[in-house]
Formats: structure tokens, sequence, C-alpha cells
């Protein structure tokens, strides 16, 4: 039997101490950031089915929520919005009293060190569903910018730190810079959601957000998940508009384009671990099938190991309570 090499990589694994010293990947709950689905009205929580553990929130709630997010370690949270009433024009988008801007308002008054970000997008607001202004069943791109820019402008007026467009308009992220500079807010940060696949992974969202299409679907803004190269070209366009940050989504199933992005770009990335990787972590769980808590960890993992500096993650608070135990 020949030899064993000096090498042994097993030296390092005999216990947890080793293997920490070593590890190439840290993940925190300060990389962590936490939606919240935003409702009207006072003392709602509406219980999210496809989504086990996640809930619609009223203000109040997602103000006390927060601060217990903040406690744990979480730095930011991102707000969706679901209005009391929607149109074709999308009007609760940016209305000075949307729920969004009610909610910015409301966190950073009671949490001013949070970083509060908002979802730019119109498909929650709009009545058919879509993200953008329909002209014969077709999403006008450059109507719909305007739309988006004013969007941006009021969450910025309420507060918000970061905007983040998720419409995938061609152009957007420049319409919204130069809004924000010509509203005078240079310092409002953008977080692109650049590589924005049409997914499968978003069913359970759309049932949190109210969000379907009515008709059609998505496929002729978002992109096709058979490109990468695309995912770059999308990328640079909105560096080169002025976008800070740029967003994949979804995350486990495109780790490559994250990699990618972040190795030909170097700049801050963010990835969204989006509602159906989470769901379907959980229902397996349930079913005793895996260690959801296992499972969900190695998957918050693998996006960092990816290139990932945030994540945006429905498991952050889980996430950063098991961090808390282990100290």
């Amino acid at each position: 039997m020949a030899s064993f090499p000096d090498y042994r990589p097993r030296r390092l694994r005999r216990s947890e101490a080793l293997r920490g010293l070593i590890r190439e990947t840290s993940l925190g709950p300060e990389h962590l950031v936490l939606p919240f689905f935003v409702v009207p009205g006072d003392d709602v929580r509406q219980p999210v089915d496809a989504m086990p553990g996640v809930e619609r929130l009223s203000v109040d709630h997602v103000v006390t929520e927060a601060a217990k997010a903040q406690e744990l370690g979480i730095p930011a949270v991102l707000l969706f919005g679901i209005p009391p009433s929607k149109d074709e024009m999308a009007s609760g988008a940016y209305a000075d009293d949307g729920i969004v801007q009610q909610a910015v308002r409301r966190l950073k008054a009671a949490h001013p060190n949070l970083v509060v970000i908002t979802d730019v997008c119109l498909c929650q607001y709009t009545s058919h569903g879509h993200c953008g202004v329909l002209v014969d069943d077709h999403v006008d791109n450059d109507a719909t910018l305007d739309l988006l820019a004013r969007t941006s402008v009021s969450h910025a007026n309420a507060g918000a730190d970061i905007v983040a467009p998720s419409d995938m308009m061609d152009g957007r992220v420049g319409v919204i810079r130069d809004a924000l500079e010509d509203a005078d807010h240079p310092d409002v940060a953008i977080m692109s959601y650049a590589a924005k696949y049409a997914s499968a992974f978003y069913g359970p969202f759309r049932e949190a957000a109210d969000s379907a299409p009515g008709k059609g679907d998505r496929r002729g803004y978002q992109m096709d998940p058979a490109n990468a190269d695309e995912a770059l070209r999308e990328v640079f366009l909105d560096l080169d508009e002025g976008a800070d940050i740029v967003m994949v989504k979804p995350a486990l199933p495109y780790l490559d384009i994250i990699r990618r992005v972040k190795t030909e770009t170097g700049y801050p990335v963010a990835a969204y671990q989006v509602s159906g990787e989470y769901a379907m972590v959980q229902a397996a769980g349930e079913r005793g099938w895996l260690d959801a808590e296992a499972t969900l960890l190695e998957s918050l993992l693998s996006i960092r190991r990816a290139g990932a500096d945030l994540i945006i993650t429905y498991w952050a608070r889980e996430f950063a309570r098991i961090s808390q135990k282990r100290l």
C-alpha cells in the first residue's frame, strides 16, 4: 500500500475549533436583509400559507418586528407594499401617503440607524398585475420609467436609504438616478435588480404580495434562465447608469451568475433567496424529508461563497437567533 502524502486535509477537520480557524466564508446577521410585506390597517398579521413563518403585517407590527431584527444584528429591511386599492397606473406606488411611504416614515422615526430599502416596482399596485404601464397587452417600457422615478422619489422623500427597482425596464436606473438628484436626494443609493430571471421560484411571493399577472406573464421583460452572458450585459448597463449595488435574483439556481457578476465587476452584489427557495425547504422540513435549518444555513453559505455581499432572505431572523446561541 502506498504511503499517505505528508499533507492530510483531515488534520484540520478534527474539531469545530480547528475547522473555524481555516473557514473561508463568513456568514453573519450583518450580511442579511429581512423583507416585509406591508398592508394597510392596524394590528394586522396575515400568515402567508405558501411561506410558513412569513406574515403580511400592518405598519405598527413592521416597526415592532424591525426592532427585534435590529436587536438580533440584522442591519436592513426591504419593504414591499400591498395597497388598499389598485388601478391601471399604479397610483398607490407613488402616493405620498402610500403604504410603503407610511412604513418608511414610521421606521426611520423609530429606528434611525436601521437601513430601510424599498422595492420599486408597480406589479403590487397595478390592477393587471404587470410591472409597468400596459398598452394593448404589452408593457410600455418608456411610459413606465416616469412612474418608477416618481415612486423612487416618493420613497426617498419618506426617508428611504436605498431604493431597489425590480421591474427590469430598460433604462430605469438612469432615469431614477437623475430623478433622485433633481429631488435633492444624492445620497439615496440604488440597489438594482440587475439580473432578474423569469423564474418559477417566485410563486409564493406572488401570493404574499398579491402581484400575479392577471393575464400573460413577465418573460417579455425578465431574463431567460438559459442566459448568462446577457446577465453581465444587464449588470454593466445598470452600473453605467448609476447603480450602487447590483442584484441577482433568484440566488441558489444562479450561483454561477453571482460569481461572474462579483468577479467581473468588483461592485457590491446582492442576492435574493426568493420565496420558492425558502418555501420548498420549509415544506420539506415540515414533512421530515430534510433538516430545514441545516439546509437553509447551507444554502445561505453557498450564496455567500459564490460572492454575494448581502443576502435578502426570509430566514434572516431565524439565522440570527441561531448565531446568537452559538456565541
